[in-house]
């Protein structure tokens, strides 16, 4: 799947997870997850869609989480197995088993078929629909600094539009890239306003300090 279809499906399946079994998610967190496994692009030494598509890679790697923080963790691990338990499923060539074997899967239906970009067209509003119903937008413009981990998924989306990278994305799927690059990268700006702001009262709260103890130090003497 293209970007799109990633982090749309991989929202739903955080989100419905996590309401199965009554735990909170960070939604940035479960977005940057659901496209995480597409890193082996920009690493020349690994083959795409081989181990960082593995459900065995995955099993191992949220292994200690699990021990700790026990169902937290099933909305991320959920998050990030649907890239290639559902999403690259569909394109095939995937090393599903890593390192065990390096036999590919998948359906082999092409990325930019139609059937692919219905899937995608459809799980796109699934998860906007759940967004507005859940007021996740409003609540995501109240986030904490999290919202920078968005960045990941904005290069995600922004690569294939505008440089062709991995490859170019079809122009039925546009619309939705641009919808996702835009509110991910207003939640973004809100952060950044947020950190300068509080960077400034900091420095105004600690400029205050200091003039108190010199005028208390002045009185003294």
């Amino acid at each position: 799947m293209f970007a799109v279809g990633h982090l749309a499906l991989g929202y739903i399946w955080g989100f419905v997870t996590s309401k199965a079994l009554k735990t909170n998610i960070n939604t940035p967190l479960v977005l940057l997850l659901s496209v995480i496994p597409d890193i082996d692009i920009l690493m020349p030494q690994l083959q795409h869609r081989g181990p960082t598509h593995s459900i065995i890679a995955a099993t191992l790697l949220f292994a200690p989480l699990f021990i700790i923080y026990k169902k937290k963790v099933i909305p991320y691990f959920a998050a990030l197995t649907q890239h290639f338990l559902v999403g690259d499923l569909i394109v095939g060539n995937i090393q599903l088993f890593w390192p065990l074997n390096t036999q590919n899967y998948g359906m082999g239906i092409g990325i930019e078929s139609p059937i692919n970009v219905t899937a995608e067209w459809i799980f796109f509003v699934a998860s906007v629909s759940i967004m507005l119903k859940t007021n996740q937008m409003a609540i995501l413009c109240r986030q904490g600094h999290s919202n920078l981990l968005l960045s990941i998924p904005v290069s995600t989306l922004s690569l294939p539009i505008f440089l062709g990278f991995p490859s170019n994305v079809p122009i039925w799927l546009i619309p939705p890239h641009l919808f996702y690059m835009f509110i991910f990268s207003i939640f973004i700006i809100i952060d950044l306003f947020k950190i300068l702001n509080n960077h400034k009262k900091m420095l105004s709260q600690g400029s205050t300090h200091y003039e108190e103890i010199n005028s208390a130090n002045t009185q003294e003497h």
